[in-house]
């Protein structure tokens, strides 16, 4: 029997990915990618920010991610060559790719998608296996049931199912929240994991009726945290949700639960577990955002380690926070199934010993996707392959959505609301979660769900003066920019279209946003009134057109999509900032 070249090496990469070959590269760049080798006693596998993407994807790493005040060139606010240089990477590598925006499009043309449920399930079942059995644990830390079409039409059912057969132990949650109350515990029943979230608790009003809650004494409603016997040692793991999503979601999907970052509340619920339940180890499952996690972790003592979500911060090693208690690790693991953080810890009977940290990025063309997840996958998008197979658009531009200040799919976003609703300028959220598009690839409905689909997707037309539009640039800057991280919501810049502003995000709040003036130059006066269009009004049930249809048209009439006009702010402030590389604005 003969075997051609590229069989062996598809060969090759199984086995490696097996560990029956970890020596063997598994494609050029993809050397040693995958090894980890155990050590210590327990290892925790921690996944999060999926957005509901089942199948892998191309997910641009920002080229703005700045830092002010005392995060300015810390961790995770570095871009690009500042981050290789800082984390040891080789540029023009595997993982150079995986970890920044540098030669995004070619280096994904020569590496292909990451992610990938059922690239994940093969992964992460090698991953357990050579943990040993008991000696492991799945972390998702939310941000799982939203952000494609398939997880809006089965309001999250599908990525429920799937993290059942990914083997997902513990949850924790953010756009979890976004859906009624009643779907939220319709998905948990169907969970087969623990969901954990110490900060939810129940209104005053709630309580006195009588609403449901885990804790009635407490008014906690979800279970806290939970204790798991693994290598022999007990481990707490807490959960920590998001704590804003009343104020950055509409807060009628979910009219009886109160939230907040509650460090008293953690900082008891520690000392409570360290006092009575003889663990070995604590560690927070979070959704706080990675700047509020370094700012918990120098306040609260007795957390071994925080695994965290919300900012999309793909961090390859964890940040070492010291506080009154000792050490606290500190991680992030990026977003849309692109990577799984390894962390293992060498425990004793007085706490953890030592550790080993690994951010492996999944590239689907090293790893053998799992049949059976692969067969489920089919399922579930079969009922909606025709519409989410259209092809509305070529585009001739990298299509991204991920920085501080705008994104071309952003943009796009932007200029069909103008174009389709008629309005002189257009506002859309800054969220981090949306994949990108390469050029020349057809921009598929799909490709649009993924950017807009949420469940108050209803766009607006208003007329609006131009010290509203101040107010809310203002409003959305100091979230961004606060210098103090637990007055963070986590979210990017609101994107703009039909007009440029300077924006100074060193300074203070009503002082950052200035010289806001249409594309044409005319500047925007505050008694004047302009048409304005927007989308993902949190505060309003109103019935409206979902943005996906007005982005669906927009693109069906353009047929190519070119981005002419890109409205990025003109930055003060921001020389020497290694948060910030190649900005056009």
């Amino acid at each position: 029997m003969t075997i051609s070249r590229r069989d062996f090496l598809m060969a090759m990469q199984a086995a490696a990915l097996a560990g029956l070959a970890p020596k063997l590269a598994l494609a050029k760049g993809g050397e040693g990618l995958y090894d980890a080798p155990k050590f210590g006693n327990v290892r925790l596998l921690h996944l999060t920010d999926i957005h509901g993407q089942l199948l892998p994807v191309h997910f641009r790493e920002p080229n703005v991610n700045l830092g002010v005040g005392p995060s300015k060139g810390r961790v995770p606010h570095l871009v690009g060559s500042h981050f290789l240089d800082h984390f040891g990477i080789p540029s023009d590598t595997r993982r150079s790719h995986a970890f920044t925006y540098l030669n995004y499009t070619e280096a994904a043309q020569e590496y292909g998608r990451l992610g990938g449920f059922a690239h994940l399930k093969t992964l992460i079942d090698q991953l357990r296996e050579q943990a040993g059995e008991g000696n492991s644990l799945l972390l998702d830390g939310g941000d799982l049931w939203q952000g494609s079409g398939t997880a809006f039409w089965t309001q999250g059912e599908d990525m429920v199912e799937a993290s059942n057969r990914l083997g997902i132990d513990i949850l924790t949650a953010h756009w979890e929240f976004t859906y009624p109350e009643e779907q939220i515990r319709k998905n948990l029943s169907a969970f087969k994991g623990e969901f954990l979230a110490q900060n939810v608790f129940l209104s005053d009003e709630a309580m006195f009726m009588g609403a449901e809650a885990y804790d009635e004494a407490s008014g906690r409603v979800f279970k806290p945290y939970t204790i798991r016997e693994l290598g022999g040692k007990r481990v707490a793991i807490i959960g920590q949700a998001f704590p804003y999503t009343p104020i950055a979601n509409p807060s009628y999907f979910i009219p009886d639960w109160r939230m907040g970052i509650r460090e008293g509340e953690m900082q008891a619920l520690v000392n409570e577990i360290r006092d009575n339940e003889r663990v070995n180890a604590v560690v927070v499952l979070s959704h706080n955002g990675m700047d509020v996690d370094l700012k918990m972790a120098s306040r609260v003592t007795g957390i071994d380690a925080i695994l965290g979500g919300h900012t999309h911060d793909a961090v390859p090693q964890p940040t070492e926070v010291k506080n009154p208690g000792g050490t606290t690790l500190v991680g992030n693991a990026g977003t849309n199934g692109k990577y799984v953080a390894v962390l293992d810890l060498d425990i004793g009977n007085n706490g953890v010993r030592g550790y080993e940290y690994k951010l492996l990025p999944v590239f689907s063309d090293l790893i053998k996707p799992d049949p059976s997840m692969t067969s489920f996958i089919e399922e579930v998008r079969a009922p909606y392959l025709d519409k989410l197979g259209e092809k509305l658009a070529i585009t001739d531009d990298l299509l991204y959505r991920r920085g501080n200040f705008n994104g071309t799919m952003d943009q796009v976003i932007c200029d069909a609301q103008r174009k389709v609703l008629d309005a002189q300028i257009s506002l859309s959220p800054g969220f981090r979660w949306g994949t990108t598009v390469l050029p020349g690839d057809a921009i598929t409905m799909d490709d649009v769900m993924n950017a807009t689909a949420i469940t108050y997707p209803e766009t607006y037309v208003r007329e609006m003066s131009g010290a509203d539009l101040m107010l809310i640039m203002e409003d959305v800057a100091d979230n961004l920019f606060n210098k103090d991280p637990y007055y963070q919501q986590g979210g990017d810049m609101v994107r703009v279209g039909g007009m440029d502003y300077t924006c100074d995000p060193t300074a203070s709040m009503n002082s950052r946003i200035s010289d806001m003036r249409l594309n044409n130059g005319e500047p925007i006066e505050a008694s004047k009134m302009y048409k304005v269009a927007g989308w993902a009004t949190v505060n309003s049930r109103a019935p409206g057109r979902p943005i996906w249809d007005v982005v669906a048209d927009y693109l069906r009439s353009e047929k190519t999509v070119r981005i002419d006009k890109f409205n990025t702010p003109t930055l003060k402030n921001v020389a020497g900032n290694p948060g910030i590389e190649d900005y056009a604005g």
